[in-house]
């Protein structure tokens, strides 16, 4: 947002959304701007302006990067709408990628509604293929159901990834528990058996099986297999006392979401207890704090909380406590084979919710550099650039002869925020050139790309016997219409 003296901006729906992350109503932030309730509801419903004295004086009352609020939502939005305006389902509709931008902008509700009605458009179009292979295959046994994992993706989306309930129960529990992080196994182990009665056992990987965790209700026992390593030992004691402490508040959560099918509400509830054991582990202003004290080392991290590398990835995408936030992270999970299995941002990275990664990413070279933490800045079509460290970690350790799981680990942010980062100290971020990569394949127009696994779906292809290309595909500079 511009912050020129004296100029007007008409930004309803972006200040209303700031006011909502605040959790604030019109009368309140209107007492902290020393403005009146009326003049907030004109401006939210874009009938009057907002004045940049207006917008630093919030971003002083609530201490805000309003670069952050005033983008993060529009962008994401953006690329999701970009992403489903390429269809070819829209191929006759020429629609300016200005309109989607107006969209995304003014309309963040409107935006919502096309992609939910777009990934049921999606889900619809597999569950004929499923059907037609079933009426192939004659099973009539099998049948279609919605994908829970994109339902919940998107609810942890709207909720920018951060859920005030779970935070605030975690940093109560650790707070009754008093313990450092060595002595965190110990004192959940206690808690489980002395205030549910639930004693935990590690078990033999034969008796487990392919189980790494079972909850034996009716013996109340928690198992956890032998296999497991101690991080995650925790995490699975941590997890099991949000189900049986924070029930209802994860009931509450999951019944703001929505309409949501039993799988999906499973799944929801499932999500929402890691979420409340990885703020046990790595306590939310203790976390942050050692954050940025080292610089977002991860691996001094690692060893300060006794966690896993993953584990802390994935809480630094969570931090998005208002008046205390960490820097705007986005990660990525996936295999050897480019199979995305996680995916959360708390920035603007535009992840394709139809599609995998793009091959030029560094995230895929670290299967042959598994030792290694490689970073990389990469630069998006349209100029945005980013600073990304990936590493390749295993888990669980699996028995012989079975192969152990091996994924790549990718966190990034905006290039603006790198310089917070231990990994970018010496570099000269403003000059480095970045590797030039697309959100996948199907949506980057990117010309002579030897790593294309497909053309672009918004170009028409090109077809010569007689001429071979760097790229597998040669396509159009016209969009398809």
């Amino acid at each position: 947002m511009p912050a020129e003296s004296g100029k007007k901006l008409f930004v309803g729906p972006r200040f209303r959304r700031i006011r909502q992350q605040l959790g604030l109503s019109q009368t309140q932030i209107a007492e902290g701007l020393g403005i009146s309730p009326s003049y907030i509801n004109l401006i939210e419903r874009n009938q009057r302006p907002v004045t940049a004295q207006i917008l630093l004086r919030l971003a002083e009352t609530y201490d805000l990067d309003l670069r952050d609020l005033a983008t993060a939502d529009e962008d994401r939005f953006f690329a999701e709408l970009n992403e489903i305006f390429s269809d070819p389902l829209f191929r006759q509709i020429d629609v300016p990628k200005q309109e989607l931008r107006d969209l995304a902008e003014l309309c963040p509700g409107v935006t919502h509604a096309l992609q939910r009605l777009y990934a049921a458009y999606a889900e619809a179009r597999r569950g004929e293929t499923l059907v037609a292979a079933q009426m192939a295959d004659r099973n009539e046994g099998a049948r279609f159901e919605a994908n829970p994992i994109e339902r919940v993706r998107d609810l942890i989306e709207a909720n920018r990834n951060y859920f005030p309930e779970l935070e605030t129960a975690a940093e109560n529990l650790r707070d009754e528990l008093n313990v450092a992080a060595d002595g965190l196994f110990a004192a959940l182990s206690a808690r489980l058996r002395e205030k549910h009665s639930i004693v935990t056992r590690i078990m033999p990987v034969d008796v487990m099986r392919e189980t790494l965790r079972r909850f034996d209700r009716h013996r109340r026992q928690l198992l956890i297999s032998e296999l497991v390593d101690t991080p995650s030992r925790t995490f699975q004691l941590a997890l099991q006392i949000g189900l049986a402490e924070c029930g209802g508040s994860i009931d509450s959560i999951a019944g703001r979401g929505g309409p949501l099918d039993d799988a999906a509400r499973r799944l929801y509830r499932i999500t929402l207890a890691n979420y409340f054991a990885a703020a046990v582990m790595m306590p939310y202003q203790p976390f942050l704090s050692a954050a940025e004290a080292l610089s977002y080392d991860l691996h001094v991290l690692a060893q300060r909380f006794n966690a896993g590398f993953e584990q802390i990835c994935h809480r630094l995408t969570t931090l998005q406590r208002p008046n205390a936030r960490g820097v705007p992270f986005f990660m990525l999970r996936v295999d050897n084979a480019g199979n995305v299995s996680k995916r959360f941002s708390s920035g603007t990275f535009p992840f394709s919710k139809f599609g995998g990664t793009c091959p030029l990413w560094n995230v895929h070279s670290t299967f042959d550099t598994p030792d290694r933490l490689l970073k990389q800045v990469i630069e998006l079509p349209d100029g945005t650039r980013y600073f990304s460290i990936a590493q390749m970690v295993r888990r669980p350790i699996a028995p012989h002869p079975l192969p152990q799981p091996r994924f790549a680990i990718s966190l990034g942010c905006e290039i603006r925020h790198a310089s917070r980062l231990i990994y970018a100290a010496g570099m000269d971020l403003e000059k480095a050139e970045g590797t030039p990569i697309g959100v996948n394949c199907r949506l980057c127009e990117r010309e002579n790309c030897a790593q294309r696994a497909e053309p672009p779906i918004t170009r028409t292809l090109i077809l010569d016997e007689n001429t071979r290309r760097v790229s597998s595909f040669a396509f159009s500079n016209a969009r398809e219409l």
